[in-house]
């Protein structure tokens, strides 16, 4: 179904930023964090950097945490990247344009990034790029306004299809929010409505929003529903706006989701500084994962120059403690957001090629797609097991197959990353 129109979204940002979000511009309108830990010295296992400088890209979303505590606890400087930039983009797009340009033209060497995007920018010859580590699994929602309580709309979208099929049939179809065509939230929004016999394509609006604006979009009801990451949906709640239907982790358990990517020019041309880089990202994703440091953390990402929110939206659902915001509360949730904790930070081979085969499903990508040689290509799985190990990872904590073998989804489907093609026939609701 047509996108709804960009210019009836709301942004908060003002005016001129929000004409930069609209035409989604090159330039990243954003806040630098530029705090300089001090006091940090070298590291005994730190590479000969060929270069102390980058700059890295960030949208306001939990799930950027480590490049941020990297940033902010010294630990890009501890391995001898002592001039990192962690800079706030507006949306998606930004992200995409300002690595397409690298820093040399005024954007950024890298980013917290949706999954799916190296792939897409790699494929469509934006740029190429490598995914270095997958930042987290879980923690991502899908919320949808109020007056779908009545329906009682949770882990099954079937509740809503006759309100779609009514919303369709006079003209007014239901409006949801997603960040980037073919990214994480897309996928999960798409995935969730089609198990549920709803086509994202025909039976209602699915059209991008940035993160930040998500909550605003609904307040003024140019949206009903909304597939975010945190600290988006507690935000909804917590304003009494509307409410999750669900977190993604119930729909695929231990789902990848942000991943850490650069430029392949940047990795190729200074191996040594990425694999610092990447040595600091690792070891601020287990710094994130410790309960006891939680607070510390939601408090860094909540100041303005990062999320600009209140730490309380942050906090509750970094804990695994869910308020869905009609009457069920989760603590401790087995599906709260991971950023090292069962593999999180590997990058799976086996859950690109996923990734991959639902944008064929969408018509992102030609069904010809060479998957495994896309994903040869992008995946730099082994990068990740070198740093890994210059930190002092246990054995135990470093996968031996690139695989996480079968995956079973919410609905009882499953997708064996060997036999991407007969999980693609299987599918009843697809575009291809």
């Amino acid at each position: 179904m047509t996108n709804f129109p960009r210019r009836k979204f709301i942004y908060t940002a003002g005016a001129a930023a929000a004409a930069s979000i609209l035409a989604h511009g090159c330039t990243n309108n954003s806040q630098s964090g530029t705090t300089t830990a001090t006091n940090v010295s070298l590291a005994t296992n730190a590479p000969k950097v060929e270069t102390t400088q980058v700059k890295l890209g960030f949208i306001a979303l939990t799930d950027s945490a480590p490049l941020i505590i990297a940033k902010e606890k010294g630990i890009f400087a501890k391995y001898g990247m002592t001039d990192v930039e962690v800079i706030k983009q507006t949306s998606w797009p930004v992200t995409r344009d300002n690595l397409a340009i690298g820093s040399a033209g005024g954007g950024i060497d890298g980013a917290h990034i949706l999954s799916p995007m190296p792939y897409l920018m790699t494929i469509n010859n934006l740029a190429p790029m490598y995914i270095l580590a997958r930042l987290n699994t879980n923690g991502q929602g899908i919320s949808v306004a109020n007056k779908f309580k009545e329906f009682n709309v949770q882990l099954e979208s079937k509740a809503l299809k006759e309100a779609a099929s009514k919303a369709k049939a006079a003209q007014n179809a239901l409006k949801f929010g997603m960040t980037f065509p073919g990214g994480t939230h897309d996928l999960w929004m798409r995935y969730w409505l089609a198990a549920g016999g709803i086509n994202p394509d025909q039976d209602v609006v699915l059209s991008p929003v940035p993160p930040p604006q998500m909550v605003a979009n609904m307040k003024v009801n140019t949206i009903d529903s909304f597939c975010v990451g945190e600290p988006w949906n507690a935000q909804l709640v917590n304003q009494k706006i509307g409410y999750s239907a669900l977190v993604t982790g119930q729909l695929w358990q231990d789902h990848p989701e942000k991943a850490f990517a650069m430029r392949q020019d940047w990795v190729n041309q200074n191996p040594n500084a990425a694999k610092a880089m990447l040595m600091a990202v690792l070891e601020a994703q287990q710094w994130c994962d410790q309960p006891e440091n939680v607070e510390e953390m939601c408090k860094i990402c909540s100041e303005r120059k990062y999320f600009n929110v209140a730490a309380t939206d942050i906090i509750e659902r970094s804990k695994g403690n869910i308020d869905f915001g009609d009457g069920r509360t989760e603590e401790n949730f087995a599906y709260r957001m991971k950023f090292w904790a069962n593999n999180a930070s590997y990058p799976y081979k086996s859950h690109d090629i996923w990734f991959l085969t639902e944008n064929i499903r969408w018509g992102y990508l030609p069904k010809n797609t060479k998957i495994q040689e896309v994903v040869n290509q992008v995946n730099k799985e082994d990068l990740w097991k070198q740093a890994a190990k210059a930190i002092g990872v246990p054995d135990n904590q470093i996968p031996t197959s690139t695989s996480r073998g079968v995956e079973t989804f919410f609905d009882g489907v499953k997708f064996d990353p060997e036999k991407p093609e007969e999980y693609l026939n299987n599918l009843k609701i697809k575009k291809v």
